[in-house]
């Protein structure tokens, strides 16, 4: 079976909230239970501005997004993490821990027992209701919202600042803004490749302006065809497509999936100059650490003359 994509992760994520607020609603007359260590003493804003009363060192968290689970781990914080969702396979350890369901069908009853003191969210796109039930039993909840790749390098130190993680946050940063300056400097002087961003063939769907992926190109020596389109992820026109003339395409792949180019993009430059690149889709669609390492894959296929030894 193969992995979900980042569309499918984003639509069944928007509807797992709706489920998990009215679920939460439902039980909030069964269980009152305040978690291990219920939150208190300082107060964070996160991404969405919104003002959470945390622990000074939470000591139970539970992560329901892949790439919070791989920041949690990566920081130094894994061993604390005592729930995540079936989507967060990376690390190894990360398998091991209590699912909570996944995005779309989040156990709540299982949430709760778990006793989370924090649970971390990789959306802006929040109920007033979810967030107040969870609240009201002492558990906070952060909305964690990166947009790019600088964004992505914040949401860590953030988490380091959250999770008493500073310092190992820091380094993470330092390590992973070397590896990307690296990359920028080896592309700066090439004549930027015209890329198309495909996220799933038919319906087409791609990366817009507000989209991690449209930086990652950019920095990565190329120009998203969609790069001044509002928004995230969006569904694209075939004639939109036809008339986009991309020298490369890149779609992201996982386990089972088979390289489909949209038909509207068949007559494209890329597909004539063989210039069709695959790259992991964990790379690309978790906005993590390893989003790095898509960053340079990015960059090898756009420019692999830049990377000749």
């Amino acid at each position: 079976m193969s992995r979900p994509s980042i569309i499918q992760f984003k639509l069944f994520l928007s509807l797992a909230l709706i489920v998990f607020a009215c679920a939460l609603s439902c039980s909030s007359g069964r269980q009152n239970a305040s978690p291990a260590g219920a939150t208190s003493g300082r107060e964070v804003t996160d991404e969405a501005g919104r003002r959470v009363t945390v622990s000074a060192r939470p000591q139970r968290i539970i992560t329901l997004a892949p790439n919070l689970t791989e920041i949690v781990y990566a920081i130094g914080a894994g061993d604390r993490l005592v729930g995540n969702t079936t989507f967060c396979d990376y690390p190894a350890e990360a398998k091991q821990v209590a699912k909570v369901g996944d995005t779309l069908q989040p156990n709540i009853e299982r949430i709760i027992a778990l006793k989370p003191e924090i649970i971390l969210i990789s959306t802006a796109s929040q109920l007033e209701t979810f967030t107040k039930q969870l609240e009201e039993r002492g558990i906070g909840v952060f909305i964690t919202d990166p947009h790019d790749l600088e964004g992505v390098f914040r949401t860590i130190k953030t988490l380091g600042d959250l999770l008493g993680q500073q310092e190992q946050a820091e380094k993470l940063v330092g390590d992973l803004s070397a590896r990307a300056a690296a990359i920028e400097e080896a592309v700066k002087a090439r004549p930027p490749v015209t890329v198309f961003y495909q996220v799933s063939p038919s319906p087409l769907w791609t990366a817009g302006k507000k989209s991690w992926i449209t930086d990652l190109i950019r920095r990565a020596g190329g120009k998203s065809v969609t790069a001044e389109v509002e928004g995230e992820w969006m569904r694209y026109s075939d004639e939109a497509a036809l008339a986009s003339h991309p020298e490369a395409i890149i779609m992201a792949t996982g386990m089972g999936d088979k390289m489909e180019v949209a038909a509207a993009l068949q007559k494209s430059p890329a597909v004539i100059n063989k210039r069709v690149y695959g790259i992991n889709g964990d790379y690309l669609s978790r906005p993590g650490p390893r989003l790095v390492e898509g960053l340079e894959q990015l960059a090898r296929v756009l420019h692999p003359e830049a990377f000749k030894q």
